[in-house]
């Protein structure tokens, strides 16, 4: 499976660690939503349940974004894999995490139609129960969010099949559907406790590069959102 970048696509990102010091700033409060019901480990080993029973093992994750640099489960094999009719798209509104009320940011998610190149990230046999903890209670936290969980068509260099991921055409979330311009600018602008929307989107940016994956949308928004801190960012 082969994503030949354009010209020049193998240079250095624009968007840099000093852009992400210039922009980041410590904001306190909670991580997330204080009225969701969270999730503990009896929900998520039920939902892991549902999710997994007669699903392929060892169980393979779909891996787009914040996955591929920080899977924070145990990974017994990676490889390249295109999700079939899906593509990257900053359209989850955040006022929490990366974000707050007065500067929201905003959350990768996958959107129908396109292609996306991406990571199978196979959880290590032996782990099932604790992976599968960590990354359900990381990707999904509360039962406000518990249906955002999917197995999608994957093609591989082996064929296709179906792997396990978050966020696709997101349920129960009012999406943002901003032009890229706008997205730059949420993202160049957004703080949380968690940190902030431009080193989130650096981290991405930098995984994808590093697995040999160029994406045009991720490229652009990464380039719009240096020049969006580069234009306000140190100003006295």
């Amino acid at each position: 499976m082969s994503d030949v970048p354009p010209d020049g696509a193998r240079s250095a990102l624009r968007l840099t660690e000093d852009h992400v010091r210039r922009a980041t700033r410590i904001v306190e409060g909670p991580r997330h939503n204080p009225n969701w019901r969270m999730l503990d480990d009896d929900d998520l080993d039920r939902l892991a349940e549902a999710l997994t029973r007669d699903r392929p093992h060892p169980i393979p994750v779909f891996a787009y974004g914040s996955l591929i640099w920080n899977p924070g489960f145990d990974v017994s094999a990676r490889s390249r894999a295109r999700a079939v009719g899906w593509h990257r798209r900053f359209n989850i509104p955040l006022d929490h995490f990366r974000g707050t009320p007065d500067e929201p940011g905003l959350m990768l998610a996958l959107a129908s139609g396109g292609r996306c190149e991406g990571l199978i990230l196979e959880i290590a046999p032996g782990t099932e129960r604790d992976s599968m903890r960590a990354i359900l209670s990381r990707e999904l936290v509360a039962h406000e969010l518990a249906a955002n969980a999917r197995w999608i068509e994957v093609e591989t260099s082996r064929g296709r099949s179906h792997a396990l991921t978050f966020y696709a055409d997101p349920v129960g979330i009012e999406l943002a559907e901003l032009p890229i311009q706008d997205q730059a600018r949420r993202l160049a602008r957004a703080n949380g406790p968690a940190g902030s929307g431009c080193e989130y989107l650096l981290r991405t940016a930098r995984g994808l590069q590093e697995a040999g994956i160029h994406d045009t949308y991720i490229w652009a928004l990464q380039e719009l959102v240096a020049d969006e801190i580069e234009s306000w960012a140190d100003r006295p």
